[in-house]
């Protein structure tokens, strides 16, 4: 009797293999486009809203300007604190709503930044953004504790910009935007991996697509805080 071939169980283990790797493209797809999606969201409701000087005198000759600025920072908390609880589709919602704040809040960078200075920087974020994930989609390293120090960088970031409202101080302005880029750029790469190791084959579909959502606002999030700093560095004003 002809003895059970010894490699069944290693074709077993390769088409498990497989079905995991087709299951997380799928996924760490979907993160992009929605991520993608929004970003375009918000690029078209920024050059929208920056071509009414109605709009913008509305928004920015008002104390209206505060409910703009601090309105997207509302929605990314209660997003980040609800949509493990939220249905898909409310979460997709809340999602695209954010996106369009965000366009809103982001006009004023049509009017301060030339057009061409504009589109420059994005394509030099987006080259760059792109590099910076494939690393942390594809490398072995754990960047775990690089995540953790970016976080602490940040939190002091974040108080030097509101210092630096106060104080206007173009020095400071200039440390903010080139520790911003280290930082961004480290968290675009971290938050990739994170999302990476997110997926789970055992994820409900309802799961799946909260978490797919919500890693999209992750590097949503990363992308334009970078495209913020460095046309900060770059960008010819007007």
């Amino acid at each position: 009797m002809m003895e059970r071939p010894q490699f069944d169980g290693m074709t077993r283990q390769q088409a498990t293999m497989a079905a995991y790797d087709e299951g997380l493209r799928k996924y760490m797809l979907k993160v992009y486009n929605y991520m993608a999606l929004a970003l375009v969201m918000t690029g078209l409701t920024a050059f929208g809203v920056s071509q009414s000087p109605a709009m913008m005198q509305a928004i920015y000759g008002t104390p209206l300007q505060w409910v703009v600025m601090l309105a997207p920072l509302g929605f990314v908390f209660f997003l980040s604190a609800k949509i493990h609880s939220m249905k898909p589709a409310t979460a997709q919602m809340v999602f695209w709503v954010y996106a369009v704040l965000m366009g809103i809040s982001l006009s004023y960078i049509f009017m301060v930044y030339t057009g061409a200075s504009v589109a420059r920087v994005f394509f030099i974020t987006a080259g760059s953004f792109a590099g910076l994930s494939l690393y942390g989609y594809t490398t072995k390293r754990n960047l775990g504790p690089l995540g953790a120090a970016l976080g602490m960088v940040l939190i002091g970031l974040v108080i030097a910009m509101v210092v630096n409202i106060f104080v206007a101080s173009s020095v400071m302005h200039l440390i903010i935007s080139l520790v911003g880029v280290v930082v961004f750029a480290g968290l675009t790469a971290y938050d990739t991996q994170q999302i990476k190791l997110s997926y789970s084959e055992a994820m409900s579909a309802e799961d799946g697509e909260r978490m797919a959502i919500f890693g999209a606002l992750r590097l949503y999030l990363d992308f334009i805080n970078l495209f913020i700093m460095l046309l900060q560095l770059l960008g010819n004003r007007e």
